[in-house]
């Protein structure tokens, strides 16, 4: 897939775990590891913006399309 998903780059920057990750933005682990490992299919705007605000970062230090 030509989107790549950066969250475990991001969270290593910040020194935040998946876990407290999940917690933080009300999600479960489960569903946070899916989007981590670029297996999801889609991202609501909503789950963007709290992962964002959580980890302070924009949505492209997140997502980044390679061809």
């Amino acid at each position: 897939m030509p989107i790549v998903v950066n969250l475990d780059v991001m969270l290593a920057k910040r020194k935040v775990s998946s876990k407290e990750l999940a917690e933080k933005i009300g999600i479960t682990p489960q569903n946070l590891s899916v989007l981590k490992t670029g297996r999801a299919k889609a991202i609501r705007l909503e789950t963007l913006e709290k992962i964002c605000r959580v980890l302070d970062c924009q949505p492209g230090d997140l997502l980044e399309f390679r061809e």
